[in-house]
């Protein structure tokens, strides 16, 4: 990095570092935790008031959305009466600067939680855990044995408490007919495979950092983690999961309640070697003689949401990928970065970035226990031809979705939701700013020209007894070429060059018997239908975890 931009970046973490105010400090909590259901259920019933559109959140907002369901546990049903008091065990009373305790080993903890390793002392609050599981899935007449270990740590320094930390490392081996196993296809995870690919091994890990400062009105973090936005029951099409988690530069800033502000700059892998920077090591022909670099990728991106009443919640963001080289102007929280972006490469789109504009509007309650939410990304669009059959560019995609809780019985959740991607979303002129990490899909799993209609129903008939159930159908078209999305007039059709249809049923069960201890169990049955053949699969899957994913 050059020297010009250390100086910048200096600047920029001491801009906020120097706020006088001191906040209590922040964490950031696993983006699977079961908490996140619990909270956006009980602010769909109108009880709390929780921005979950981008995560992870904190655990200080998740803590202080707790304690005020606490104040209104009369209105609350037995079940998550049990079910708060299961999840205060886990966060309240978490950045206490007057409660302190002994190191203590395999004992609980202030709250009566269970803690591997716990210390809560004047200058020093330390988490460790373990992480293990093993599972075993079974797709056709093929399995795969899944088993993982790892640990978690988390907690804060400092006499405030406001510098947080946590570490998060998982690793996995995979025995079996792993080859055929699909990843790309379906909404796991995707994974950054160790060595070679062999047919009955495979091998990857999960690691996830954070530093974090926090201040009055909102927190600064450097960390490697996954960042989602927006809403999706099987996908979410801004900000998803789906790629490995990447590094990053977070602020979230608040200067009033009903507005935040969230920024981010993120490495990326674009998976493209850079030949030029690429040299011989002169090493006699060990690992081949070279020395590799990969293109440098990069995401920025910032939004604002705002809650004009409770319940109520708009977001409006802007995100671009950009490629070779940093660029000062894209770690600059409030620049426009699309209109940078032109002006910085002579408006040449050989020279220029992959920008886009997302909005999600959120509703809860306002039917009551209902909450409806809709999506809109826009990738390119020409304005003034959106009607127009032959010069339109509407490349974007949308989700609209909703689902009513406690419908014929307590703790009954039931929704439908629809996403439609049109052509060439997320592609791009330049390989290197496809909208992607690691060939993963940064949005939605299933990448363009497709709709997606499901129905689900969650229900909970017991505390931290979670089941949950899906249809979903799913048309998906051509991805199509360069040629097709910049020179071909009119744009392919939505579905051009028709695939398949693909059609699921899912029930999958968990229950967290202990803190942070899961038994999960899930069927699915997938029926693929395209012009040759129908293709019907089964996969079931059977595990025990200790620590979440």
């Amino acid at each position: 990095m050059h020297i010009k931009m250390k100086k910048y970046l200096f600047l920029f973490f001491l801009l906020f570092s120097l706020q006088n105010i001191i906040y209590s400090q922040s964490t950031w909590e696993n983006n699977n935790a079961p908490v996140y259901p619990y909270l956006s259920r009980m602010a769909q019933k109108g009880f709390i008031e929780f921005n979950d559109i981008i995560k992870p959140q904190t655990r200080i907002s998740i803590q202080t959305a707790l304690i005020e369901l606490k104040e209104k546990q009369s209105f609350l049903t037995v079940t998550e009466i049990q079910e708060l008091d299961y999840f205060l065990k886990e966060y309240k009373n978490d950045y206490s600067v007057n409660t302190f305790t002994k190191p203590s080993f395999l004992k609980k903890d202030e709250n009566n939680r269970w803690r591997s390793i716990h210390l809560n002392s004047k200058d020093l609050l330390l988490n460790i855990d373990p992480i293990f599981g093993i599972q075993n899935i079974s797709y056709g007449k093929k399995s795969i044995k899944q088993v993982s270990n790892g640990f978690q740590m988390w907690g804060s320094i400092g006499n405030n408490k406001n510098w947080g930390y946590q570490v998060y490392y998982r690793d996995f081996t995979e025995t079996g007919d792993v080859i055929n196993y699909d990843r790309i296809n379906n909404n796991d995870n995707g994974v950054i495979i160790l060595g070679d690919n062999n047919k009955n091994l495979r091998n990857y890990s999960e690691i996830r950092a954070n530093i974090s400062y926090s201040f009055k009105k909102g927190l600064i973090s450097v960390g490697k983690d996954h960042i989602t936005w927006g809403y999706g029951e099987n996908g979410k099409l801004i900000l998803s999961d789906k790629s490995p988690s990447f590094p990053f530069i977070r602020l979230d800033y608040s200067p009033i309640k009903w507005l935040n502000f969230n920024y981010f700059n993120a490495w990326l892998n674009s998976n493209i070697i850079d030949s030029n920077l690429t040299y011989n090591t002169n090493t006699n022909g060990v690992m081949g003689d070279i020395r590799y670099f990969y293109k440098s990728k990069y995401l920025a991106s910032h939004s604002i949401l705002i809650n004009p009443i409770k319940g109520l919640t708009f977001a409006l963001g802007e995100s671009i990928i950009y490629s070779d080289r940093m660029d000062i102007g894209f770690l600059l929280p409030i620049n426009m970065f699309k209109i940078y972006d032109n002006n910085r490469s002579n408006y040449l789109i050989n020279a220029g970035s992959n920008g886009q504009y997302f909005l999600q509007v959120s509703s809860r309650n306002h039917i009551k226990n209902t909450h409806l939410y809709g999506s809109l990304f826009i990738d390119e669009i020409k304005v003034s031809a959106v009607l127009d059959k032959k010069e339109k560019r509407n490349q974007l995609g949308y989700t609209i979705g909703g689902s009513t809780t406690d419908l014929f019985v307590n703790y009954l959740n039931i929704g439908v939701e629809y996403t439609r991607i049109n052509p060439f979303v997320y592609s791009n002129l330049i390989p290197a700013q496809f909208y992607t990490n690691y060939d993963y899909q940064l949005g939605d799993w299933m990448g363009n020209n497709f709709d997606r209609y499901l129905i689900f129903a969650k229900y909970t008939p017991y505390p931290r007894l979670n089941i949950y159930s899906r249809y979903q159908s799913i048309r998906k078209g051509g991805a199509g070429t360069t040629y097709q999305q910049y020179l071909v007039q009119p744009l392919p059709e939505f579905l051009f060059d028709y695939k398949k249809n693909v059609k699921s049923y899912l029930f999958r069960i968990s229950y967290e018997f202990l803190n942070q201890i899961y038994l999960l169990s899930s069927f699915e049955k997938t029926i693929e239908i395209n012009s040759k053949s129908k293709i019907s699969t089964n996969r079931f899957q059977l595990g025990i975890s200790l620590g979440l994913k």
